[in-house]
């Protein structure tokens, strides 16, 4: 019995993308061919299917292997289509008979263990050591990178738009770690910056890093290696970002055109209310400022807030004619309560704020080298807070993100990398193979419909059968093996 008949529907999947045969040709961990025990893919898949399942810890493989119909069939698949002679490779890698079809935690752990680089380690806590420091990845953790990679051309490979619109953001997961960094809100996390894809909704690019490296931290580095992982079939790029992407030289490289493949990018950023931006706003007529709208019922209805063009050219590029120049918007919001005159603020506010015509205001602003009608503009760059957030939250509480496994920075590294790629399997399953009625549904729901479904593993003339309890998913599944069948192939080197 088992009762987790939908999944085997993601080892479908994951037999059409290659990723198995991606994780085999990337990550060495395990010596290849020629290693003992548990290959690369075997412990990779593990931690995916786990981590789809519904774990959260490296403990939860227990679960995962009490469950004998499902690892009957996982084991079966993983000799699927070998010939003879990989077959008893496979089967030599053990000195005794193989009996378990997921490693056991402790076996996990150690293969965790070997994306941690002692010598990083050792630079991380080195006296005189910069506080921001960002340790490098070993051969294995650049390993989960490209198989990252490969899955993402994989599903480019079904189509994909040749814009791709590229959201940075950074994420805490907070821990009780010894070895973790104390981030800005004074609580020892681990800070990963991302790079999310929103029209693929999938993340391209992730860097794992301590919580006290701020966001913007190198920034423009971590946005060129997402770059070179997107596929062949992307031509144009555009990007977005809250305030910690306002840095001069991330936006000159984008207005330049300094990028060889993508020449310039167009980009949407929240800049710093400074005072000398504040002056600036309050130098923009009173009748200049217009209206933000949103759908109700199909009419347009004012939301209360208004916007502008901002005349402000800021210090940091004032300096030489020959600087690159901006679009700078600010974004006004009539506060609910306003201050009574006469009388002093009893508390700080959480936002930028200002007083302008007697009435104190919310202010936000956007730098942009985009000439797109103001309200449209903004409109498209707050999209970044829903789906990129969305994203995190997805990884850290529907997924195993939240919960990092080891006092090893590289383990937790490799473990947040491997949850990236569970991510990816499940937006692909989504988008290219449930439908739409199903892209905007949570993890959760797609775990009560689809994946924990009972049923009963039965082998058959050398066949194997998943013989399911009468349920209007039966009939579903059916045709999502048939659409997996369907996708296209790629071959990746």
């Amino acid at each position: 019995m088992t009762a987790l008949a939908g999944l085997p529907a993601f080892l479908d999947l994951t037999a059409v993308s290659g990723l198995r045969e991606s994780i085999g040709r990337h990550v060495q961990v395990r010596g290849g061919s020629r290693g003992q025990g548990w290959t690369d893919a075997q412990q990779v898949m593990a931690l995916v299917l786990m981590n789809l399942a519904g774990g959260d810890c490296v403990d939860d493989l227990r679960t995962l292997s009490k469950d004998e119909g499902f690892c009957r069939v996982l084991m079966r698949t993983e000799l699927a289509g070998l010939p003879r002679r990989e077959r008893r490779e496979t089967e030599r890698r053990w000195r005794r008979e193989k009996r378990r079809a997921v490693p056991s935690p402790s076996a996990v752990f150690r293969y965790l263990g070997e994306f941690h680089d002692p010598e990083q380690e050792r630079a991380r806590h080195a006296e005189g050591a910069p506080e921001a420091f960002i340790p490098a990845p070993n051969e294995a953790l650049q390993g989960l990178a490209l198989v990252n990679r490969d899955l993402l051309a994989f599903d480019a490979a079904q189509g994909v738009d040749e814009t791709a619109t590229l959201d940075l953001d950074a994420t805490l997961i907070y821990t009780e770690k010894e070895t973790a960094q104390y981030c800005y809100k004074h609580r020892p996390a681990y800070q990963p910056l991302n790079v999310y894809w929103a029209e693929q909704q999938t993340m391209l690019h992730t860097e794992f890093r301590d919580g006290n490296v701020p966001a913007g931290h190198q920034q423009l580095r971590v946005f060129q290696e997402a770059l070179r992982y997107l596929p062949s079939q992307v031509k144009r790029v555009r990007t977005r970002s809250d305030t910690a992407g306002y840095q001069h030289e991330f936006l000159r490289y984008c207005e330049q055109g300094e990028d060889p493949r993508f020449g310039r990018i167009e980009f949407a950023v929240s800049c710093d209310v400074t005072p000398a931006f504040k002056q600036a706003v309050s130098e923009v007529p009173e009748g200049e400022w217009r209206p933000m709208h949103r759908l109700v019922g199909g009419q347009r209805v004012k939301t209360g807030v208004e916007w502008a063009e901002v005349c402000f050219v800021p210090n940091a590029i004032g300096h030489s004619k020959k600087g690159p120049e901006y679009r700078y918007l600010a974004i006004r919001e009539v506060l609910a309560e306003q201050e009574i005159p006469g009388i002093a603020p009893q508390r700080e506010l959480p936002f930028p704020s200002m007083t302008l015509g007697g009435r104190c205001y919310k202010l936000f602003g956007i730098v942009t080298n985009m000439d797109w009608e103001g309200e449209r503009l903004i409109a498209w760059q707050h999209e970044r807070c829903g789906k990129s957030e969305e994203a995190h939250a997805v990884l850290k509480n529907d997924l195993a993100g939240g919960h990092v496994p080891s006092h090893l920075f590289g383990a937790n590294a490799a473990w947040w990398r491997i949850v990236v790629i569970a991510f990816n399997l499940l937006s692909i399953m989504k988008r290219r193979v449930l439908g739409h009625g199903w892209v905007e549904k949570r993890l959760k729901a797609i775990r009560y419909s689809l994946i924990h479904l009972s049923g009963r593993v039965l082998e058959r003339a050398r066949r194997l059968i998943v013989r399911l309890a009468e349920s209007p998913m039966a009939e579903m599944l059916l045709e999502v093996r048939r659409r997996i069948l369907c996708l296209v192939r790629v071959s990746t080197a």
